[in-house]
């Protein structure tokens, strides 16, 4: 008599590996010899990583995505590039996920997400939420404060960071904490089927104490310099960029000033068994 068959073992599908967090996921999985499909628009940018395959796709055409998960029950879904389009790609992928037969989405969405959330990407971030409550699959909401690792892009050549903050507060969080999360959720998604997660530093700090920090850690002069809102507007419009990315960049800065940023949780420490990086101890890694 011939001994059954084993269980085949589906690949974990990873969206954004040719970016900083999706590329941490698909690393730290890989190094626990999880099977993974990457899913790229460009195959050949993929990491080389063992256990990987790749499958080309683009957000936003459902056929090539439908194609790329056939066989796939476990998703992480790192939100798209800004774009003006970037929900209707969402919507679309997620549509393209539920025909494939996927189980279980992984997505990384931003803290305070609402309907009336003064980010206005943070405003997509919630429609994505909507629509995969009411998709009915399982789902995994990552809710990530600001990434701390973009902070020093903040500032100009003189080493000012510009904006209406104010002094409201942040808990950024490092990539490296939200991919280790993830990557802890993806290897075992069932416990967190339903669960939405805020992952945030250790601390929330003002914009010029993480002026500080920078400075501190790295030795480079940075600082703070509050903008009034038309100031902020005035002293981005060289940038030609068009109005819903100026409201977005704008926006972030007000978000944080209106203290919808200003949230510390440990939900980085109940995931992944140790503390979220202060953003001292992240800047003087480099």
């Amino acid at each position: 008599m011939s001994a059954p068959d084993s269980p085949e073992v589906t690949p974990i599908a990873v969206t954004g590996s040719t970016g900083q967090v999706g590329g941490m996921v698909a690393s730290m999985l890989a190094e626990q010899n999880l099977p993974l499909r990457l899913i790229l628009r460009d195959p050949s940018r993929a990491p080389q990583l063992p256990g990987t395959t790749t499958a080309r796709a683009g957000y936003g055409d459902k056929a090539a995505v439908a194609a790329a998960l056939d066989g796939v029950d476990t998703l992480f879904m790192v939100s798209a590039a800004e774009a003006e389009d970037r929900l209707e790609q969402h919507f679309t992928f997620i549509d393209a996920a539920i025909a494939a037969g996927v189980e279980h989405i992984v997505y990384t969405s931003f803290i305070g997400a609402a309907e009336d959330a003064t980010f206005t990407l943070a405003r997509d971030h919630f429609a994505t939420e909507e629509k995969l409550r009411g998709s009915g699959l399982k789902h995994t909401l990552l809710r990530n404060n600001l990434y701390a690792d973009i902070l020093p892009l903040f500032a100009d050549e003189a080493g000012v960071i510009r904006g209406p903050a104010g002094e409201g507060k942040a808990a950024f969080v490092a990539r490296e904490d939200v991919a280790r999360a993830a990557a802890t959720i993806l290897a075992e998604p069932m416990p967190h089927a339903g669960f939405t997660y805020e992952l945030t530093g250790p601390e929330s700090v003002t914009l010029a104490e993480a002026a500080a920090a920078i400075a501190e850690a790295t030795g480079r002069p940075t600082s703070f310099l509050n903008e009034t809102v038309e100031e902020a507007y005035a002293s981005r419009a060289h940038y030609g960029a068009p109005s819903w990315q100026v409201d977005a960049w704008v926006s972030t800065y007000t978000a944080i000033e209106a203290g919808e940023l200003d949230l510390v949780t440990h939900d980085v420490d109940l995931l992944t068994g140790r503390p979220a990086l202060s953003l001292r101890e992240l800047f003087a890694r480099d």
